[in-house]
């Protein structure tokens, strides 16, 4: 009976060469591909284009004017790197991300590739990687015009610490921001709905949202991923604050005469990186299930 039922289950068998491979060995062969597909674009190339320009601007307008911003590393890395990096992490985010999704629904790609054993969320995690991968490509191709051009006029040595935890920041801001692009993106069908709401949310609708919740509302606008993306360059400032409730303000008549309001400006070090952390793993979630559910049709 045994050798029977051993006979049976060998014929049942499926062949182990028609077994998908593990899912991360997937992942990241999928990521290596999308990469290398990214880096032979034109988008990509116009993107380093953009960012070396911004560069070039930084550089010609410090050696013009220098005045304050030559006069301290900290002052220099905080306006060269902070007030630049948070715009670049957006547009490269739906640079590459806005049709990551999409593209296999309108493309008509994602016929072939669902016909081979890899799962949904592995074709995902792989894209999201490598979106990931190619727009930190670019951010630290920013990061290092901006020390080029410090280490020239403060030498090498002067690099503050605080630029090592606003890059950390920075990329963890991207992650988030890579993860709501997704989301967009696995929502529609269509790549020019997820470059367009992608675009409209991050750039106005975010900080909209914020300036509604903490001066009309006067509450701490805690679930908005922009208050959190201001601690990338709060570490420059001469009091940081690196705790779980956010820096704030008292002002006056901003809303009704002679009423004095709290006003909250950054999210703590902290609570910012708990902020990006969620939504990195709600975007995730949110994303992989409108993936999983959505028809080729």
């Amino acid at each position: 009976m045994s050798s029977a039922s051993a006979t049976v289950s060998e014929r049942t068998a499926v062949p182990s060469a028609f077994r998908p491979p593990p899912s991360l060995p997937q992942i990241v062969k999928l990521a290596r591909y999308q990469l290398r597909e990214f880096l032979r674009t034109r988008r990509f190339v116009a993107m380093i284009g953009i960012v070396l320009a911004v560069g070039l601007i930084l550089t010609a307008v410090t050696a013009h004017y220098r005045g304050g911003l030559v006069a301290d590393p900290i002052a220099f890395y905080g306006t060269a790197w902070a007030a630049a990096v948070g715009y670049l992490i957006v547009l490269t985010a739906i640079l590459f991300g806005g049709d990551a999704i999409a593209g296999e629904f309108q493309n008509k790609t994602g016929y072939f590739l669902m016909g081979l054993p890899v799962r949904r969320s592995t074709v995902y995690l792989g894209k999201y990687l490598a979106v990931y991968a190619a727009a930190a490509t670019a951010l630290l191709a920013y990061l290092a015009l901006v020390v080029a051009n410090g280490a020239y006029y403060f030498g090498v040595h002067a690099v503050p610490w605080q630029l090592g935890i606003s890059v950390l920041l920075a990329l963890l801001y991207l992650a988030a921001v890579v993860g709501v692009t997704f989301v967009f993106s696995s929502l529609f069908k269509t790549s020019a709905y997820g470059f367009v709401l992608t675009a409209v949310l991050l750039l106005f609708g975010f900080s909209l949202l914020q300036d509604y919740v903490s001066i009309l509302v006067h509450g701490e606008p805690w679930m908005i991923l922009t208050y959190a993306a201001g601690t990338v360059g709060s570490v420059f400032g001469g009091t940081v604050n690196w705790g779980w409730s956010g820096s704030w303000v008292l002002m006056h008549g901003e809303i009704e005469k002679n009423v004095v309001v709290k006003i909250y400006t950054v999210a703590g070090v902290a609570e910012g990186v708990a902020i990006m952390l969620g939504y990195v793993a709600l975007t995730a979630a949110a994303g992989l299930w409108l993936f999983g559910r959505e028809e080729f049709s």
